[in-house]
């Protein structure tokens, strides 16, 4: 499979003492690309799917339900190539468990945070089925990710730290309707908890190292670039984008990047990732 051959190229971490200098930089930067580009494998193929299928659907099938149809497509075909092991499936199928009851809560009819305007035999509470794979990419990402820059965490937070300020950020996504907005309360202690964190990654022969928390901002950034790409083909909408498209305030940027570290925290919990995370004594 050409798929499994690409990972087994990225994976060779064989040293490259010929590469100096700006050539060095070249290649490592193709190869960074190359392996980010493979780990958006289930988000590429996904959201492909997103922008490509059309508005009134194919074949009579609605858009949202076909769109469903293809995400668990991709999926059993990614465990069934050994692109994905079933505990990775577990935790993809949370994030997808964990995203769908956000957006059960933000579409209803007390709150209408935002909408999916069209109709589908897979609604659920007034939601696509397909919406919860939309957060199932993110921890598809980080999990193919960890494996192809052969990842590791130095100074990480303590596991039950980490874990509560992940659940708070959860419930603020539901409480904050109700009562003032934590968001940026919880933002200050997860950078007090991150501070010292930094991620260690290859994207050749050497290891390159960055803090983790620039990590949680740039990969917010980029689901915001894909929620204002979704917007725009009339996926979903919010409230200000019914007339007419604008584009997804910034401010949703710190939102999505505080979604990763609850993302990030619960991938953190796979045994075979665990390893590979250094929490100081």
């Amino acid at each position: 499979m050409p798929i499994r051959s690409l990972d087994a190229h990225c994976l060779n971490t064989q040293a490259r003492p010929d590469l100096t200098g700006v050539r060095r930089a070249a290649i490592e930067f193709l190869y960074f690309g190359i392996k980010q580009a493979r780990a958006c494998l289930f988000a590429g193929l996904f959201f492909g799917a997103v922008f490509l299928v059309p508005r009134e659907g194919l074949f009579g099938i609605p858009r949202y339900d076909l769109l469903l149809l293809i995400a668990l497509a991709i999926q059993a075909w990614m465990v069934r190539a050994k692109l994905e092991s079933v505990d990775e499936l577990k935790a993809i199928t949370l994030f997808h468990v964990i995203g769908f009851g956000l957006e059960v809560f933000k579409t209803s009819s007390g709150i209408r945070s935002w909408s999916y305007p069209e109709f589908a035999y897979t609604k659920v509470f007034g939601v696509p089925l397909f919406s919860g794979f939309m957060y199932a990419a993110v921890g598809s990402y980080i999990i193919q990710a960890w494996r192809l820059f052969d990842i590791r965490v130095r100074h990480h937070p303590p596991y039950w730290m980490a874990g509560l300020i992940a659940a708070a950020i959860y419930a603020n996504f539901f409480t904050h309707h109700f009562i003032p907005d934590f968001r940026w309360y919880l933002a200050a202690i997860a950078l007090g908890l991150y501070a010292r964190a930094s991620v260690v990654f290859r994207p050749l022969d050497r290891d390159r190292t960055m803090p983790l928390l620039v990590g949680f901002l740039l990969i917010g950034f980029f689901i915001w670039l894909a929620e204002n790409l979704s917007t725009f083909f009339g996926i979903w909408r919010y409230p200000d984008q019914i007339r007419a498209w604008t584009s997804v305030h910034v401010g949703k940027w710190s939102s999505w990047s505080l979604l990763v570290i609850m993302t990030f925290t619960i991938v953190a919990n796979l045994k075979h990732i665990k390893e590979r995370i250094h929490v100081p004594e």
